[in-house]
């Protein structure tokens, strides 16, 4: 009966179904890596602030320079596999997202530490839920296209 039922299903909403199928796979792929990755830089970020008493904005771009490499060869490999053209644009792309989730978590060290003067782990919420969806969306829609 399922196979009737799969004849009958409209081609549109089949392939609109396989998208939303891949869309997730590659949300789910992208948020197992980001959150190591995001996790390992939020640890590198605070170690060196709390730890090493290094000014948080340096810290933030210390813990960024550490997990960039990491994080173009996860994602290009895992999270984004089998989708879009990979050429000698997608690194560049990738570096230019990458820039935008610096911005991004050097505007939450910058708010949480600077301005509201908070705790060195103030901004790692920020860091750890706001950022990695608007860089997945930046990554799919441009970066990984």
């Amino acid at each position: 009966m399922t196979g009737c039922m799969n004849a009958e299903m409209p081609i549109v909403k089949r392939g609109a179904l396989g998208r939303q199928a891949v869309l997730a796979g590659q949300l789910a792929r992208y948020g197992a890596v980001g959150l190591g990755v995001t996790l390992l830089g939020a640890g590198v970020y605070w170690v060196t602030a709390t730890i090493f008493g290094v000014a948080p904005l340096i810290a933030n771009l210390i813990a960024y320079v550490a997990m960039v490499t990491i994080g173009y060869a996860l994602h290009s490999r895992f999270s984004f596999r089998g989708h879009g053209v990979r050429d000698s644009r997608t690194g560049g792309r990738f570096l230019i997202a990458s820039w935008a989730s610096l911005g991004l978590n050097s505007l939450w060290v910058w708010i949480a530490t600077g301005v509201f003067e908070g705790a060195d782990w103030w901004p790692i919420p920020a860091m750890i839920l706001v950022t990695p969806l608007a860089i997945f969306w930046l990554n799919r829609k441009w970066v990984f296209s």
